[in-house]
């Protein structure tokens, strides 16, 4: 069985053509071979999960029918079964803790696992991006089909982004987050956006379809640097041609709002928000003139298309003088919601991501646009 698809998963388990203990099982076994070189996990819990999964197969033949049933999930760091209850409510089953960055660097964009620093599945010399590290390779190296994660600075997105997966984060303050800033938010690494959807329908308890129906094509607006970031060309080429095949498919139609969208860079009111005791007043001016551009752009477009991360994934001694973050802070200090799709490969055969935002609220219409779009062929193969 293999680890790609969480609703596959879950609707075999629930049918009785697959034990959730054999999924499982298989799930242990394939990071038990692989986590040595990818050191994706900081636990793996062989016990606890087997026996969860037993419990999950007895639900089932009790008449039970689990959303998650039988799904094996990896929670992000030690303390991430906290904010899982709700997956393991609907028949998920945690196997481990995946990686986060160690002490020692003021740079997030990596991990380490119970065996050593985490790897890029596609080139090990290069990180997968972080803080959300081992959850993005669990995901992308197929060891399970879904994965938690927080997102402060685009420590959902980036990894999603340098790992080929999906990366979902939430409006800030929409699900409960230990940040006392109000930066951080949870989020997901799937697959698929189908599976990213499975993941909001049961943490958010919303169906995806509810509000009003997306109608596409829906109006979206492109911006290569959000008018301060520098990115390099390779990313903003791969994102551009994404965008391209979410036209071509007719999920997504551009329009072009004069003037065209610029924020202020929001480093230094990011780093004042983080900073305990420093003086938040020019953060707050930062992010209510980018409130009020952003409200202007998405009173006439339903999406902003960015490239996720602003340079290819950078070797295992650090990201040097580009802030990986410069694309996706923006969004934790303004609290949109946001979600990277995978946009092909660079010359170096490693991955890159399309950033889609929209409104406050509207995870719905994320998910949506990008569910939509892999029914239509719309995004890149991985």
């Amino acid at each position: 069985m293999s680890g790609d698809r969480a609703q596959e998963i879950a609707s075999a388990v629930r049918g009785r053509r697959l034990r959730a203990v054999d999924v499982v099982a298989e799930a242990l076994e394939r990071i038990g071979r692989a986590d040595p070189e990818l050191c994706a996990f900081l636990e793996v819990w062989d016990e606890q999960a087997l026996r969860r999964a037993h419990e999950v197969d007895a639900r089932v033949a009790a008449g039970e029918r689990p959303p998650l049933a039988g799904v094996p999930v990896a929670v992000k760091g030690r303390h991430g079964l906290r904010a899982a209850k709700p997956l393991l409510a609907a028949g998920a089953v945690a196997v481990g803790a995946t990686s986060v960055p160690g002490p020692g660097t003021p740079w997030r964009t990596w991990g380490l696992g119970a065996h050593g620093r985490t790897v890029n599945p596609w080139r090990a010399d290069r990180t997968p991006g972080g803080s959300s590290a081992g959850a993005a390779v669990a995901v992308a190296a197929g060891l399970v089909p879904l994965a938690t994660g927080g997102d402060g600075a685009g420590s959902v997105r980036i990894p999603a982004a340098w790992c080929g997966t999906v990366g979902l984060k939430v409006t800030n303050g929409r699900l409960p987050s230990a940040d006392r800033t109000g930066l951080a938010a949870p989020g997901v690494l799937t697959r698929t956006a189908a599976d990213a959807a499975a993941w909001w329908r049961v943490v958010s308890g919303r169906p995806v379809a509810a509000g009003a129906p997306v109608a596409f094509p829906v109006d979206a607006c492109w911006s290569p640097d959000l008018g301060f970031a520098d990115p390099a060309p390779e990313p903003v080429a791969l994102a551009r041609t994404a965008v391209d095949r979410l036209v071509g498919t007719g999920v997504v139609r551009l329009v072009r709002p004069a003037p065209p969208p610029r924020l202020l860079d929001p480093a230094p009111a990011w780093l004042t928000l983080r900073t305990p005791g420093a003086d938040p007043v020019d953060a707050h001016r930062v992010r209510a003139e980018n409130d009020r551009r952003l409200d202007a752009l998405f009173a006439r477009a339903g999406l902003l298309l960015t490239p996720t991360a602003p340079t290819a994934p950078h070797g295992h001694d650090g990201p040097g003088a580009v802030y990986s973050t410069a694309l996706t802070w923006a969004f934790n200090v303004s609290g949109h919601p946001a979600l990277s799709l995978p946009a092909g490969f660079g010359a170096d055969g490693c991955p890159a991501g399309l950033q889609l935002v929209a409104p406050r609220g509207r995870e719905e219409l994320l998910l949506a646009v990008a569910t939509e779009a892999e029914r239509r062929g719309g995004t890149a193969a991985r």
